[in-house]
């Protein structure tokens, strides 16, 4: 069996630390063919694919195109990880990565709904309903901040089923449709500056001003502060 190649869809901008302590984490612990990013490729990066896309929709749109994008190239493994540029593997997968969800949709929901509900929200709840139309009434989620195993032919198949939906959740989509199951965890996202983040997880992810001013970010910084295969030598 073909190590699967990792995907990483990349916005427009010339910086992205997160990506470059991603890039290094993955070296480190999770194995893996090729690294693919699509969309942008940063000037620093060595070593690494590039797919080049457009990007002048939404951050939905762009990701879609993107990930379509990789499972119509020929050279992209049949199987790859798909993952964002603010997933962080802090512990060893020798044996690669599993396949994880969120739990129902449903229950997804409610968290939410607590929160200030939005476009995000809104593409949770009609990526649900159409995967309830094709007899799914009560699908996983699998909008978690880890990558995930994809299947080209199974992924292409679930972008074309929600290609009327200008906010699909199209890991969601692919995960129910796929069958994958898989094991519950909770979100990795750490979306604040304070201390209180579960040190010990395997996973983590953040957003961009919880990585540069809040504890998770100088963890992952300390945790990999040497540059990797994937770095120019003197780029920033």
């Amino acid at each position: 069996m073909e190590t699967p190649d990792i995907v990483v869809p990349v916005r427009e901008g010339a910086a992205n630390p997160q990506l470059r302590y991603a890039l290094r984490s993955w070296a480190a612990h999770l194995p893996h063919g090729r690294v693919w990013v699509v969309g942008h490729r940063p000037s620093w990066l060595h070593g690494v694919q590039c797919i080049p896309t457009e990007q002048i929709g939404t951050k939905y749109k762009n990701t879609t195109v993107a990930v379509r994008a990789a499972c119509e190239h020929p050279e992209v493994t049949s199987t790859f990880l798909l993952c964002n540029d603010d997933m962080f593997a802090m512990r060893p997968h020798p044996d690669g990565m599993l396949v994880l969800h969120r739990g129902p949709v449903r229950e997804v929901e409610r968290y939410y709904t607590a929160r200030s509900p939005g476009t995000y929200f809104r593409g949770m709840r009609e990526t649900a309903a159409l995967l309830a139309e094709l007899g799914h009434a009560d699908p996983l989620s699998y909008e978690l901040h880890v990558p995930l195993p994809v299947d080209k032919v199974g992924m292409l198949k679930a972008l074309d089923i929600g290609r009327h939906l200008d906010v699909l959740h199209k890991r969601t989509m692919y995960g129910v449709l796929a069958g994958l199951w898989g094991e519950q965890i909770e979100d990795v996202k750490i979306l604040h500056r304070a201390p209180r983040f579960p040190a010990d997880s395997p996973w983590l992810s953040t957003m961009p001003d919880s990585f540069a001013n809040g504890h998770v970010g100088a963890f992952i910084r300390k945790a990999f502060p040497e540059p990797c295969r994937y770095e120019l030598p003197g780029r920033r």
